[in-house]
């Protein structure tokens, strides 16, 4: 029997014959058609999966193998599409899953930032303050990132309203309607900080009509933010400077006279009504903002100092903007309210002449416009000096003694210029066109007048 050698029982007996002759040779066992292995062995060939090779067996159905073979059942209707929306879905909820859990981990990563950055920008300290002070924690508060970037729509370009050497200031919109100011800082290091905390500090404990409010600050992104009241109209410098069709603004002396004394009215108050003498440091025309009706607000605390009623100065690193900054501080280093007397001083000036605070003079050379007003009024009549719109409405006694008063405020000995409350009190009364309190005095003349350290101004008749 020829197939006693063929073991495997799903194998069977294949004739041999030579090629050259055609003459049988002999058998060999073959596994039978759908199985595969070795003939040879009880159990050696098995089953082939049809269903597993589809590159050699082809179904355009749903397979299905049986033993020796397979069978192929067309798909029904709708099976493609079912399983095409079966795959879509798992993908879908595997992409949702997957935005979620990344969703998360970048919050996560935000609130660590956040939390870093509040330290980092002295956030404990600043709270500590507010805290500290009750008429402070009332009206200041420390904003979240999240509530100043809806404020702002993220920040966008079209909310900028101003840039400085500090950062950029945004029109913002609060959750109640409040429209604000919000100044981000550009620089990160300590120092830049170091002010912020300053600013934050000394403007959490003033109120008056005259400085810009503070409504809170930001802690929580990489550099700090602050929120202020929002005025409307520019800078007292933008006034003055600002042209149109190539021609100044018109602006009346009665406004100038008017900015003037709010401006000393607030700076008399930061030298003795607050709880402490606060001294600005860095008075201008660019850190006076004006509101709709033009009222002016002092703004721009950054390089401010606190200093305790009983002390007279404090001596210090020397900042502030040339052609406002105080020569005796300048060179001693010793910070008083007379420091800011002299930058009021130079503001006069500009309110009296229309100029930048540094100019070109005669001889094509840059000066500042405080030294080349004082020599001016030594040298020439005042008439010459004033800008020609002022001298139009012919209120030239008032004029004097503006111009007077200026050239006291700039005396280059601080101990000579007035206090910031005798320049309030004597520009109020200018406005209501009185020369002193109760006393029956005259303007002399600047002809008369002489050098300059004269700090008279207002002197009683013979």
């Amino acid at each position: 029997n020829k197939e006693y050698r063929c073991l495997s029982a799903h194998s069977h007996c294949v004739d041999v014959t030579d090629d050259r002759t055609s003459k049988h040779v002999g058998y060999r066992c073959k596994c039978s058609s759908g199985f595969q292995g070795n003939p040879y062995l009880e159990g050696g060939c098995t089953d082939i999966n049809e269903c597993l090779q589809p590159d050699k067996y082809t179904c355009n159905g749903i397979c299905q193998n049986s033993l020796g073979s397979f069978t192929c059942f067309s798909c029904p209707r709708g099976t493609g599409v079912t399983i095409g929306l079966s795959s879509g879905a798992g993908i879908l909820f595997l992409a949702v899953i997957t935005i979620i859990i990344i969703h998360r981990w970048k919050k996560g990563i935000q609130k660590q930032l956040k939390k870093r950055y509040f330290r980092k920008n002295k956030g404990i300290l600043l709270e500590q303050l507010v805290s500290s002070d009750p008429s402070a924690s009332d009206s200041t508060k420390i904003f979240s990132l999240e509530e100043l970037e809806k404020a702002t729509n993220y920040f966008d370009h079209s909310r900028v309203v101003g840039r400085g050497g500090h950062g950029t200031v945004y029109k913002g919109i609060l959750m109640d309607q409040r429209v604000v100011a919000i100044k981000r800082a550009k620089l990160v290091a300590s120092a830049e900080i170091d002010q912020f905390i300053n600013e934050v500090a000394i403007l959490s404990q003033i109120n008056h009509r005259n400085v810009v409010k503070l409504h809170g600050c930001c802690l929580e992104s990489e550099v700090p933010l602050l929120v202020y009241e929002f005025i409307s109209s520019g800078t007292l410098y933008d006034l003055l400077n600002g042209a149109q069709d190539g021609r100044l603004l018109p602006m009346p002396w009665e406004e100038r006279l008017r900015i003037a004394t709010e401006i000393a009215g607030a700076l008399t108050y930061l030298h003795s009504a607050a709880s402490m003498s606060i001294l600005h440091r860095d008075i201008k025309s660019m850190n006076v903002l004006l509101n709709d009706s033009h009222t002016a607000k002092v703004s721009d605390f950054g390089a401010s100092r606190s200093i305790p009623i009983d002390q007279t100065h404090l001596v210090t690193a020397v900042q502030g903007t040339f052609g406002y900054l105080d020569p005796e501080y300048y060179h001693t280093g010793r910070l008083t309210e007379k420091s800011d007397v002299y930058s009021f001083g130079v503001i006069l000036v500009e309110l009296l002449m229309r100029k930048k605070p540094l100019i070109e003079n005669e001889n094509g050379e840059k000066q500042n416009l405080s030294n080349y007003f004082l020599w001016a009024m030594g040298e020439r009549p005042l008439e010459e000096i004033v800008d020609k719109q002022v001298l139009q409405e012919q209120d030239m006694e008032a004029i004097k003694h503006v111009a007077f008063l200026a050239r006291e405020c700039l005396n280059l000995r601080g101990q000579k210029r007035p206090s910031m409350k005798d320049v309030e009190m004597r520009l109020q009364f200018l406005r209501a066109r009185k020369v002193a309190p109760g006393k029956d005095e005259v303007v002399r003349s600047h002809r008369d007048v002489g050098g300059g350290d004269w700090h008279g101004g207002v002197v009683p008749a013979a």
